[in-house]
């Protein structure tokens, strides 16, 4: 599990205690082995940005290492441990967070929030932003957003009808690059009057190859009969691959069926049906967009 950035201080604090000049990639290859972290661990990224989770996080203890002075940093690149320090260290400190740095007035000027009236309420809210790095804070406050937006968008999918979704399926397979034009992907859908089949999709924009669809608008989950029939109208077509879109969710019978059926069958419920409208931009629309830029250290590094 990765850390806070509030649990790796006393760590970065205690390697560092060594008295030595130190690099920010060797406090993470040292923190990561005292955490346990795998390599996915490591690597696992925030969302929506290139900047490592990890990486992000012993980034923000080392500055708020360095606001109390506890850090000092030294020219191309290198930090290492204060006076003040050290005699932190010497008081051997169960844990070190932002409540333990508060003792040093450098911290709390670093911290401290703008001029104005706080109310009751909004000191609890600072204790709890005060746990979090500002990315984390972007990280949590976009995905509820992204839940918020899941959730509506699914509900509004449940609302539309039987005719729209299939034009919505249409769209989406399009823009995730089957279908070749929508005009083509549109005649397409709908359109074919087999049983258990909704309609044939082009694999890519020339046809090499088809897919063969199956879009529901259902209220109840959609069960191990209804895949059984779908895998037949396949198997009648000498089909390789089908997709079935439901707006629903699928029963844990016609999960398995189509996991070990012949034909490769790819099911897309509601929820992932959701996420994938958002990544292809169907069916939403932008409404604001943050650019975070970090120092770009190569820049500085002199020859």
């Amino acid at each position: 599990m990765i850390p806070d950035f509030q649990s790796i201080m006393l760590p970065l604090l205690e390697i560092t205690g060594d008295k030595k000049e130190h690099t920010i990639q060797e406090i993470r290859d040292s923190l990561a082995k005292n955490f346990s972290l795998t390599e996915e661990e490591r690597s696992k990224l925030l969302s929506k940005s290139k900047q490592k989770m990890f990486a992000n996080r012993v980034g923000w203890a080392r500055t708020y290492l360095k606001k109390a002075e506890l850090l000092v940093y030294e020219p191309k690149g290198y930090f290492k441990i204060t006076e003040r320090g050290l005699k932190v260290l010497g008081e051997k400190p169960s844990k070190i967070n932002v409540k333990y740095l508060k003792r040093f007035p450098e911290l709390l000027e670093f911290i401290k929030p703008p001029k104005k009236k706080v109310h009751p309420k909004d000191k609890d809210i600072e204790l709890i932003l005060e746990k979090k790095t500002p990315e984390d804070l972007l990280e949590i406050g976009y995905e509820k957003c992204q839940e918020k937006l899941l959730s509506d968008l699914l509900e509004k999918i449940k609302q539309c009808s039987p005719e729209f979704f299939e034009k919505l399926v249409v769209e989406l397979l399009v823009g995730m690059g089957y279908g070749g034009s929508f005009e083509d992907a549109g005649k397409a859908i709908g359109k074919s009057g087999d049983e258990g089949i909704d309609g044939i999709i082009k694999e890519d924009r020339l046809g090499l190859d088809v897919i063969y669809v199956q879009a529901k608008r259902w209220t109840n989950p959609v069960g191990r009969p209804d895949i059984q029939k779908f895998a037949g109208a396949l198997l009648g077509k000498k089909a390789k691959r089908g997709i079935f879109i439901t707006n629903s969710t699928f029963s844990e019978h016609a999960i398995e069926y189509a996991r070990n059926v012949e034909n490769k069958i790819i099911l897309i419920d509601g929820e992932q049906l959701t996420r994938y409208m958002v990544e292809n931009g169907i069916g939403v629309s932008e409404t604001a967009s943050y650019k975070i830029n970090k120092i770009d250290l190569d820049y500085f590094t002199e020859e």
